[in-house]
């Protein structure tokens, strides 16, 4: 999912899960409003706090950690688990230039 897909969906308000999988000092300095943060190397322990009915989406910083998330949930049966395309940064260029990239 590119980050234009995620603003329209916020927009519209429909119901989802942001998913951070950064780590907590990089949350301090950028995030979307309303996530929930799991860091990927606590995901594999944590995983089953997600609800697999609802639509996911994962961020990270560029789009990489939030892949190999993605790819992780969907071993584990989720099935409504999207990636968005670029991370946060791709966010900050596209859609919020307030956020601060790292």
């Amino acid at each position: 999912m590119i980050p234009t897909e995620l603003k329209q969906k916020q927009d519209n308000r429909e119901e989802f899960v942001i998913l951070d999988v950064r780590e907590p000092n990089e949350l301090k300095i950028s995030q979307l409003e309303g996530n929930i943060n799991i860091p990927l190397g606590e995901l594999q322990e944590k995983y089953l706090e997600l609800d697999k009915e609802k639509d996911i989406i994962v961020v990270c910083r560029t789009g990489w950690r939030s892949a190999n998330a993605v790819s992780f949930l969907k071993e584990k049966g989720f099935k409504k688990v999207e990636n968005l395309d670029g991370g946060i940064n791709l966010w900050a260029d596209t859609v919020d230039h307030s956020i601060e990239k790292y």
